[in-house]
């Protein structure tokens, strides 16, 4: 390198050393601690405080299981399936439920485990809904009525349209429709007291929706026998009486609601009164022939006359008819 070239190399180094090093944007700092710590959040099981874990999301599930024995089984073994949460965006030291419903419930209610393990994770809603559904599917299938619930409460809170509902449920747009149909004609609170109702589809759900429509009975009348239906088929369940096979406590509350409205009303006959004596009739005799027959019953008296020419000029002169004779009735001409 000849003496003018190592000059201005000199000088370049020079004026690089003493020129301030020129400070990263605030944004692009944050982006990097994030990134960083997404990428340790998903290679890391964290143990969190559950009480730092908000549960927001909507509900899914209509049966839920008693978690006792599965805070008893952790205390015991401890917890072998960490539950999945995301950050929250407006406060890093809390964090949203994405699945692990259970879990989480049977950690917070031990007295001896304080801390619960979790995967924390980076997820839009759309995202965290997906991955709940898909946990929980993965489980056990929802069942009709959930997935219709689970739509009109997605529906209601605003999450998308019946369109994009559908595709996070894997279903078409016209089940969802025809779901949400079904969820409005039974009613929310009569869907939550019955509950998952396993093994009953579309068909015979929107059959009850179609003879609650036609029933005069109250949604209370109906819930209450829900209620009991549901709490007796879940005593036999406890009390283990396998003389017979045992009904899921939900279903027997659907058959309960079912039998109830489907119940038909008696038929009440207008030629056999209940109660009260036989209406009295006599013949009308015109010209030495029956012309018409009079029928006292307990709401009045009927004129009945056979269709001809007497019977059209009655009708046309009625009123003046009966005004004349309602004038002698007062006037007491004759008795």
């Amino acid at each position: 390198m000849n003496d003018s070239r190592k000059k201005r190399m000199s000088m370049l180094d020079t004026l690089a050393s003493a020129a301030p090093a020129t400070a990263p944007s605030m944004m692009a700092t944050n982006r990097a601690l994030r990134s960083a710590r997404d990428a340790v959040d998903a290679h890391h099981v964290w143990e969190l405080d559950p009480a730092a874990i908000v549960d927001n999301r909507p509900t899914d599930r209509l049966d839920t299981d008693d978690v006792d024995d599965l805070r008893d089984a952790i205390e015991a073994n401890g917890q072998t399936v960490p539950i999945l949460v995301r950050r929250d965006p407006t406060d890093p030291e809390r964090f949203h439920l994405v699945y692990g419903r259970r879990r989480l419930e049977a950690i917070r209610l031990s007295d001896k485990i304080d801390k619960v393990r979790a995967i924390v994770t980076s997820m839009n809603d759309d995202d965290a809904l997906r991955a709940q559904i898909s946990e929980n599917m993965a489980r056990r299938d929802l069942t009709f009525i959930e997935k219709a619930l689970f739509a009109r409460t997605l529906v209601d809170e605003g999450f998308g349209t019946q369109a994009h509902i559908a595709e996070v449920l894997t279903v078409t747009k016209s089940a969802i429709s025809m779901a949400l149909a079904v969820v409005d004609s039974v009613g929310v609170e009569l869907v939550r007291a019955i509950g998952a109702a396993p093994g009953i589809g579309r068909p015979r759900w929107e059959a009850l929706a179609r003879d609650i429509t036609a029933s005069r009975i109250s949604e209370a009348v109906l819930i209450d026998v829900a209620e009991r239906a549901y709490v007796t088929a879940e005593a036999a369940v406890v009390l283990e009486d396998t003389s017979e096979d045992l009904t899921h406590p939900s279903v027997a509350a659907f058959e309960a609601v079912a039998a109830e409205v489907a119940r038909p009303e008696p038929v009440r006959t207008k030629d056999k009164p209940d109660r009260g004596p036989a209406p009295l009739r006599r013949d009308l005799v015109i010209d030495g022939e029956r012309a018409a027959r009079l029928t006292r019953t307990k709401t009045g008296l009927r004129l009945d006359l056979p269709e001809g020419g007497f019977a059209d000029w009655l009708d046309r002169h009625s009123d003046k008819v009966i005004q004349e004779l309602h004038d002698r009735w007062k006037t007491g001409a004759e008795d």
